[in-house]
This record gives C-alpha cells, structure tokens and sequence, in this order.
C-alpha cells in the first residue's frame, strides 16, 4: 500500500503509523523507568499527530493504570478539537469549561480543561485531582501552564510541542521539563508523504521602524504603521497576483487594522477575501470558514487566530504578512499549509516580513536538543534587521526580468560601491551616479532607442527604491523627507543621463551607432 493511500485510508483511533507507534513506545519507556512526577516534552513538527499520539497513550494508559488523566489546552477549539479525538479512541472523556457541572466528575477517568478555566476551578477547589496520575499540555511552549504544575507534584507531566521554545525568553522550557524527545523531522514526513513541501518566496522588506515590545516580538502598533503603508499594500498584492492568484489562501497579519486594510485592498481588486479576528462571533467564525473551505480560489486573511488549532487541507498558499521574532509562530504560521491532499504535494509561502532570512527554510534541520538546553544561544544567534537587510539583494521579478534578457547580470552592490568610494577618498554622491550609470547601461541594453530605454527605465521603481533605502543607511542619513526625495531625483536624474547619452552607450555596448 502506498503511502497517500495509508494516508487516505487510515481510520482515526485504529491505525498509527510507524512512527507514532515508535514515539508512543519511547514515551511509556520511561513513564515506567522516571519517578512519578517526571516531566517529559516531546517535540512533532505540525501535521504530524501529536493529538492521535496523547490521544493513543491516554487510551493505553488508563486501561493499564488506575489513575485518571488531565489533558490541558490553552484555547477553547483546541480543547473541543481533543475531546472528539479521544472519543474517537474510545476514550470518555469531560470538558471542564465555565459552564460544566462537576457533581458527576467521579464517573470520567479523563478530562479535558482550557489553563484559565482550570486554575480557576484549582483555586476554588472545585476539581478532585488527587488521583490524576498523567497530565499531558498541548502546545506546551505556552508559559500559562507554568502556573499549574504546583498542582501536580505527584503527576507524571507530558507536554507536547511542534517547537520546544518557551514563548518568554524568562522562563525557558528546560527550567520545567527533565527530558526533550525529538520526534520525527519535518524534512522526514515530507519524504515519506505524510506532509507537503513548502516553496518559498521571499520580498525583501525594511523593518528598522519596527519596535520590540516586553514580549520579545514587535509590537502591533509599529507592525500596523509599517503594513498599513500602501506601498507594501501594494507590494503584498503584487507578490499575490505573481505567486498565488486564483489559490486557496491564508494571509497571516501583526493586528486587526492591518488585517482590515488587506481585506479593502483585495476587494477592491476584485479577489473573494474574507476578514476573521478574535472579535468575531462563534457564528460568524463558522460562516466564514464554511465558506474558506468551499471556495476554490478563497482568500482569507486573520489576526494570529488561526496558527494553531486550524486544520485545512486544501490551503495552498500561506503569505507571512508580517515579521515576528518567534520561531514557533513561524513554524505555526507555514504549518497551516503542509496538510497533503491526493493532488497537493507542495504549498507556496509568501514572506514579507524578512522570517525566511532569520530563522532559514520551513522544515530546516534545527537541533531542537541544543535549543531545548540553551534556548538563548539560539535566541543570541539570530540576526538582527540590520544585519539582514544588509545582506539584502534585489531581485527582479520573472515578469520584468524578460524585459532586460539581453543584460547578464543587473545587480550592483550599493554597500560596497560605498565602502570603496571612501576608501578612495570620493564623495559618497559617486555612489549614486555609478547606480544610475549601471541602470541606464541595462534599459539601453535592452532598447532600440531612446524611448524604449525611457520605458524600461519607469519599470525600475522597486529596484531604485531598494537602492535609495541601502544608500541613506550607509549614509545614516534616512528622514522619510529626504529618503522620498532621493527616489524622485534618483528618477529624474536617470531620465536625464539616458536622454543626454543613449548614443554613447548604445555604441559602446554594439560596436556602431543606433539607427536614426
């Protein structure tokens, strides 16, 4: 049997894969070798079944253990989410919410409860625990769990994670768990076919007007201002329509506003777009992603919301709208996308928050022991925006590449032109003259007069617009009045030297003078 058909056929609660077989085996190892209070993390890339595996040990272990089971979440779907799994693994099971009656709790040997919910019911001492010997916590990076482990000193703790990395640089996952246990790498289920491979395409994008907040990730309000611009509207839909267009997908934003300018600028494109957010009933939730789930070429774009606990096979491009400093949202984020169909092997991410340059490649092979262990090694190795965006280089669409074929090479580096002309002892305004020298030998390059090369010369505005912003940060000179009038003289400038010596550099480049 091949692997898609395994996939196809499995019936959930009855069949597990080798390698969920495997990893249930190593847990209950030591479940039998650790004291009674152990705690044990267990890293599975998204899409892997970390719910099918707890939901399977769960089963196994109160038909052998006379002790009940505690399963905590951090968000009410994810507790609705595994509590129909367990059902569907024979176990009964109760959901400790606000609302539920806990005068029947002695006829259930397993619950399932939200953190907040359960603190609270702990605190008025509502829930009888003394006999919960196995607690297992579902995105255990979260650090609102942390809260409740002084409840259960005699449990053996399990969590699970698809990123072993605390979401708070304060209180690392090591200081609460003994052991990590690496399940199987993304790169290994994508082989196998148990999850799709991820095309990556990155843009560029400048983000020295973002502003860390005390979480460690940057703050709403510098993401907002930075995303709500219209050029990088322009440059999100742009990237779209060259990428994705006619494609389910899913458009991950840093804030409702942004999430709300996205929406009014697909629609008045004319895409079918729909806007979701926390603030959205449990109804109008249900409407929208009904429909997300129906529409071929659906686009959908939300606020964070949907990074865990969201499972829908047919998305086929996910676009990073935003920056984030965490790994784990940016595993989050692409994993919405991995999820196979018959005819989907692979998924399109769109970055336009610089994450691919930070953290590398979706799937990466990360030493998740080494980030376990000394989480702000890893952390400290990162770079930093500066030191990514000068690492930048423009590229050129697909599109607009054809309009330059006969020019070999189109790049020119803006940070070491700087770095010799003041070596050389030159102004750093050779800098921007050698740029548009270059530029007009490429339109040239591509005309058969001076018109055309004025044309190819209006279709360079995202190249002289990256060129201008790596030259005011070698300057460190970058007032948005300055920077916009840089563009513009950049502009005219370049008009000028095409005008006043097409002639030349056509000849230099041909060998004879262009037809009258």
């Amino acid at each position: 049997m091949s692997k898609q058909t395994e996939l196809e056929d499995r019936k959930v609660g009855k069949d597990l894969y080798s390698y969920q077989k495997g990893a249930i085996n190593q847990i209950f190892k030591l479940f039998e070798e650790a004291p009674d209070d152990y705690h044990l993390l267990y890293q599975l890339p998204t899409g892997g079944g970390k719910t099918v595996i707890f939901s399977e040990i769960v089963r196994q272990y109160l038909k052998h253990h006379n002790k009940k089971v505690l399963v905590m979440t951090h968000r009410i779907e994810l507790c609705k989410q595994t509590s129909s799994v367990l059902t569907e693994f024979g176990v009964v099971n109760k959901i400790i919410d606000s609302k539920a009656k806990l005068d029947d709790q002695n006829q259930f040997s397993c619950f399932v409860a939200m953190v907040e919910t359960l603190n609270n019911r702990l605190s008025d001492d509502k829930l009888d625990i003394s006999d919960i010997g196995l607690v297992i916590i579902d995105e255990a990076h979260y650090n609102s769990f942390t809260k409740l482990f002084k409840f259960f000193s005699k449990s053996f703790v399990l969590g699970v994670t698809a990123t072993p990395l605390s979401s708070s640089i304060e209180l690392p996952m090591t200081d609460n768990y003994d052991e990590l246990i690496v399940g199987e790498s993304i790169e290994s289920l994508i082989e196998n076919g148990f999850l799709a491979r991820a095309n990556m395409f990155t843009y560029n994008v400048g983000l020295t007007s973002l502003v860390v907040g005390a979480n460690g990730d940057y703050t709403v309000k510098s993401s907002e201002d930075l995303y709500t611009d219209n050029d990088m509207l322009s440059k999100l839909l742009g990237a779209y329509e060259e990428r994705c267009k006619g494609k389910k997908t899913l458009i991950f934003n840093n804030g409702i506003n942004t999430s709300l300018h996205v929406y009014d600028t697909f629609k008045r494109a004319g895409y079918p777009i729909a806007h979701l957010d926390n603030t959205n009933t449990r109804k109008e939730r249900a409407l929208i992603l009904r429909w997300f789930k129906k529409t071929p070429d659906a686009i959908l774009t939300s606020v964070s919301i949907l990074t865990t606990g969201f499972d829908e096979p047919t998305v086929e491009s996910i676009i990073l709208n935003r920056a984030t400093k965490s790994l784990t949202l940016y595993y989050q984020m692409i994993g919405r996308g991995s999820r196979i169909l018959k005819n989907k092997k692979s998924f399109d991410v769109i970055d336009l928050g610089n994450n691919f340059h930070r953290f590398g490649p979706w799937g990466d092979n990360l030493d998740w022991q080494r980030i376990f262990k000394s989480p702000n090694y890893y952390l400290d190795s990162l770079l930093g925006d500066e030191e990514l965006e000068s690492n930048f280089k423009y590229e050129m669409p697909d599109e607009l590449r054809a309009e330059f074929s006969n020019s070999k090479d189109l790049s020119f580096n803006v940070h070491e032109t700087y770095v010799n002309s003041i070596r050389n002892g030159e102004s750093s305004k050779v800098v921007l003259e050698r740029s548009i020298a270059q530029h007009a030998k490429i339109c040239v390059e591509n005309s058969e007069d001076v018109y055309d090369a004025l044309a190819l010369a209006k279709m360079l505005g995202d190249d002289i617009d990256f060129r201008i912003n790596r030259y005011t940060k070698c300057i460190s000179k970058s007032t948005f009045n300055f920077v916009e009038w840089l563009k513009d003289d950049y502009r005219k400038k370049l008009n000028a030297y095409l005008r006043a010596n097409f002639d030349e550099v056509y000849e230099s480049i041909h060998g004879y003078a262009p037809k009258d």
